[in-house]
């Protein structure tokens, strides 16, 4: 049996910064550029970036309706602040492409501008009871949740952690702390899958 491996999706934003974290929660890691990439992973993680360019380079890359189909199957999925936006069903008061992975409606930008950018102690009952230090940058919000959604963490009243059977999301970027509490999370998705 083979040792199941975790993608990051390597075509902007945090991956190594991803990468690191998933590796002190002890994964295998896989950078994700090609479907032949994809096909040699059992998990997903789209990092942050910037959406609308990933959308269009997933298309260009023929990643998009690889990863629609490996998802709606059964692998695991982690999209983290625009990870979490290209995963979303939509995106509020914007005619943007998403995956469509997950039942939520997203606002983009939400939390403010990059200097409104900030760590918040984020109470996340699902990791125990101490607060996760949560970095928000330039995150969004989720405004709508489907009947078969978890959210697992809120904000100022808005879900920013959220998951949908083998789908989760995050507003913010646990990859950008010292806590690998969220990856091990994710990492435990994929056990269950």
């Amino acid at each position: 049996m083979r040792t199941p491996h975790v993608g990051v999706l390597a075509l902007q934003g945090d991956v190594v910064e991803h990468v690191h974290a998933l590796e002190r929660a002890g994964a295998d890691v896989i950078e994700v550029r090609t479907p032949a990439d994809l096909e040699r992973v059992d998990a997903l993680v789209v990092p942050g970036g910037e959406s609308t360019t990933v959308i269009r380079l997933l298309g260009r890359f023929g990643l998009t309706q690889p990863i629609v189909e490996r998802v709606r199957g059964g692998m695991p999925f982690w999209g983290t602040c625009m990870g979490m936006i290209v995963a979303a069903h939509d995106v509020a008061d914007l005619e943007q492409d998403t995956l469509d992975l997950i039942d939520v409606t997203v606002r983009r930008n939400a939390f403010g501008r990059q200097v409104d950018s900030a760590e918040v102690p984020l109470a996340i009952p699902a990791l125990g009871d101490a607060p996760f230090p949560a970095v928000f940058i330039r995150a969004p919000w989720i405004e709508r949740t489907g009947p078969a959604v978890e959210t697992l963490a809120e904000r100022d009243g808005h879900g920013v952690m959220v998951r949908q059977g083998n789908v989760l999301g995050t507003s913010f970027h646990p990859e950008l702390t010292g806590d690998d509490r969220v990856h091990a999370y994710f990492l435990s998705m994929m056990a269950d899958a």
